[in-house]
């Protein structure tokens, strides 16, 4: 049996979106493919350095637990773009 990204949202939202939120943060599922489920840490998560951390013992075991066929939930990591602009800015003062 396929496993859905609604099936996967279920889970999030019930055993993962909450502890989530109580640090103003969130997840949210990039891809599904080839049984590796991609996320990305959204709010106050976004960037944290417990990011890690929280991927592996909670969103993956969580995950993994509920779907033994998923074989690795990798953490995407951006950079926030208002990082960016500030970063430009700087540089180019310097320049």
């Amino acid at each position: 049996m396929e496993i859905t990204i609604q099936q996967i949202e279920a889970i999030l939202d019930t055993k993962v979106r909450p502890a989530l939120a109580e640090h103003n943060g969130d997840v949210m599922i990039q891809s599904l493919e080839d049984h590796v489920l991609k996320v990305r840490l959204t709010g106050k998560c976004s960037g944290c350095p417990a990011a890690h951390s929280t991927n592996e013992e909670l969103i993956t075991a969580e995950v993994q637990s509920a779907f033994p066929s998923i074989q690795d939930v990798i953490l995407v990591e951006e950079i926030n773009p208002e990082l960016i602009d500030m970063a430009r800015k700087i540089l180019n003062h310097k320049i």
